[in-house]
């Protein structure tokens, strides 16, 4: 079993699983109670990107999961062997499952199901079960996925004062 790569300005909750091949970038943040279980193929987390509490990242053989930068994946999120682009937003609740691509700039809504190997194209606002594209994000959309990135980091550093220090 492969040990997990993380970097030293990473934040891992003291409750969250990171285990196996997996590969956490700057600034990224993985909250309480999450599992990143790298065990049949490689996970891997951009820069600045932030997942939430309670949310479970796993993969399926020949099936990856990476997540861009500057990415919020919401409270409770299932990531099964999907490619996330930088600067997305995965809603609370939201499954993604094997072969899934969301593109940069989109929106998955909270509760959304992405099927095996749905693809859905950059700067899109995606919801439902199965999810569809729905609409297209706008400059301001895109501002407040930043923000939230910013926003995420900012908390990591508000609960530990150790990160960002490393």
């Amino acid at each position: 079993m492969k040990t997990p790569v993380i970097h030293p300005n990473a934040y891992i909750a003291p409750n969250a699983t990171v285990v196996g091949d997996v590969h956490i970038g700057a600034g990224s943040s993985v909250f309480f109670g999450s599992v990143l279980r790298g065990d049949r193929e490689p996970i891997t987390i951009g820069e600045d990107t932030n997942i939430q509490d309670n949310c479970v990242l796993h993969q399926e053989y020949g099936c990856p999961t990476t997540v861009g930068s500057r990415v919020t994946v919401g409270h409770g999120a299932i990531l099964h062997g999907c490619t996330i682009g930088d600067e997305t937003l995965i809603g609370m609740g939201a499954i993604l499952l094997n072969g899934a691509v969301i593109g940069r700039h989109c929106i998955v809504g909270a509760g959304a199901l992405v099927t095996q190997n749905t693809v859905i194209p950059d700067g899109s606002l995606v919801y439902g079960s199965p999810a569809r594209v729905k609409g297209q994000l706008d400059e301001a959309a895109i501002t407040d996925i930043r923000r939230n990135a910013v926003d995420y980091r900012r908390e990591a550093a508000d609960w530990f004062p150790e990160y960002g220090d490393k």
